[in-house]
């Protein structure tokens, strides 16, 4: 093949490692039109990430904690920067570009993969962060976002892992009752306006609102909107679809109950006929099951729990009927009787997508504390998690579908030690909460990679747990494919006619 070839397959494989960063990448990619051969995964070379601002209260502490993991073939240089956002309060008073006493607060700045960095903040003044890694850092790049409230509404701890900006998202589990402050924050990494659309749905169906539409979120800025002032109507659970009609932008729930504390509600995954809710917490003394669909057909999902023996049917609760269009919730108890358990929703006619979330409680009476696990993707390539401790952890992995073998790295700390791995097997359709290495010497907090080696697909989640006046604070963050890598088809067809 000559040089003019040559160069062609390169620049064609270089411009999909750049523009595909953003896309999950997928073990089983095969050619279709026998042109080519099953794709290349090669590392992301670009990653953006938004964080939403943390908690306004002034008993909050924040801790920012920023990893990216050891990938081969990525690039030897690179750098990875957290950047304030410039910040709509809640009274609708701005920052000035970004800029305020909490905001020259260290942030963390990574020196090398494999070693994580985090940097703490106090108050309620904190703004969104803009994130931007690149080269060596860029591939799986996570940074964690995780607050602690001791008093007041919404306290608790408040974890959220920030995300990669999009165009839609689905927020099942939301509310606008009378004890619930509800906020979704927008934020909006690039150069130009984005312009996004807020849609409620209650149990009767869309909810009637009055400043949903059109909302303008500038550019390096954040917007929180206040639930309750988009609509009068006082409900339990509402479903919220946050859809961007140009740009893109990140976005997130704020959860915050006045009796029992609150928590981030993370996106649920793209509307689909079979969802998994991963790693319900075992002490779990109530679980309120979430559900939509959209459009106007109705469906009745089957409600399966998967547990360390294997699947089962929640007494009472095989099947939930979910009205087109509306929001439907159930109360499954102390659903996992202090087991490890996943839930797995499967729809009856598999053609009409639902999205879901189950909001969890744990602690009794005044000491309860809640948080929420949403249907999650499958881990894919790797997945992973910060901000992890010894005593403090709980990894849960479910593989509903079939047997699975998983590897599971634990990095050095942030104050010292060093890298530990286990393998693990999953049986078909049980939930384990598995005992994770810990760094050898470990010292601070530290990540945890979950990279599947075999078997069906797994699903994955993250549970932090503190005791703060006997309140048992905790949160769970589900652990979805880190985009690590982008696929690029390898090409065989000859390409020497080119040269003519």
């Amino acid at each position: 093949m000559n040089r003019t070839t040559l160069s062609l397959i390169a620049g064609v494989t270089a411009l999909a490692a750049v523009t595909g960063f953003a896309a999950v990448s997928s073990p089983d990619a095969k050619a279709t039109d026998g042109t080519a051969e099953a794709a290349a995964h090669l590392p992301v070379e670009r990653t953006s990430l938004v964080c939403p601002p943390p908690s306004t209260s002034d008993l909050a502490e924040t801790t920012y904690t920023s990893f990216t993991p050891v990938t081969k073939g990525a690039e030897a240089e690179g750098r990875a920067e957290l950047q304030p956002a410039t910040e709509q309060k809640p009274d609708g008073s701005k920052t000035e570009d970004g800029k305020d006493a909490k905001s020259e607060e260290p942030l963390p700045e990574p020196e090398d993969p494999g070693k994580p960095v985090a940097g703490e903040t106090t108050g309620g003044e904190s703004p969104a962060l803009l994130g931007t890694a690149e080269g060596r850092f860029a591939p799986g790049w996570t940074v964690q976002e995780t607050t602690t409230v001791t008093a007041g509404t919404g306290r608790g701890m408040h974890g959220v892992t920030c995300t990669a900006p999009d165009t839609e998202f689905w927020f099942p589990g939301a509310s606008t009752d009378a004890d619930r402050t509800d906020y979704v924050h927008l934020t909006n990494p690039d150069d130009s306006a984005a312009v996004v659309d807020i849609e409620l749905y209650g149990k009767d169906g869309a909810l009637k609102t009055t400043v949903g539409e059109d909302i303008t979120v500038q550019p390096h800025s954040a917007e929180p909107v206040l639930l309750s002032t988009l609509t009068g109507e006082k409900q339990t659970d509402v479903t919220v679809h946050v859809v961007v009609r140009s740009g893109r932008v990140g976005a997130a729930v704020q959860a915050l109950d006045a009796k029992r504390g609150g928590d981030w509600l993370p996106a649920s995954t793209d509307p689909s006929g079979s969802l998994v809710l991963p790693g319900i917490p075992k002490d779990a003394t109530a679980v309120r099951l979430v559900a939509f669909t959209p459009g106007d057909v109705d469906v009745d999902l089957k409600v399966r729990l998967a547990s360390p023996s294997g699947l089962i049917t929640p007494a009472g609760h095989d099947t939930l009927h979910v009205k087109g269009g509306m929001t439907t919730a159930v109360d499954l108890d102390d659903l996992t009787r202090g087991e490890a358990g996943s839930l797995v929703l499967t729809a009856a006619d598999d053609s009409v997508p639902v999205v879901a979330a189950a909001r969890v409680l744990r602690g009794e009476g005044d000491d309860q504390e809640s948080a929420f696990v949403p249907a999650a993707r499958p881990v894919g390539t790797r997945a992973t998690s910060v901000d992890n401790t010894a005593k403090g952890t709980t990894l849960s992995v479910t593989a509903p579908g079939g047997t699975a073998k998983i590897k599971v790295t634990a990095s050095a700390g942030t104050e010292g030690g060093t890298e530990a791995s286990k393998t693990y097997t999953i049986k078909s359709g049980t939930t384990q909460d598995i005992e994770a290495p810990v760094p050898e010497g470990a010292k601070g907090t530290y990540a945890l990679t979950v990279e599947p080696q075999s078997g069906a697909p797994v699903y994955a989640s993250r549970t932090l747990t503190a005791t703060e006046n006997d309140v048992p604070f905790f949160t769970v963050q589900p652990l979805p494919d880190d985009r690590g890598t982008v696929a690029v088809p390898t090409s065989t067809e000859d390409l020497s006619i080119l040269q003519k």
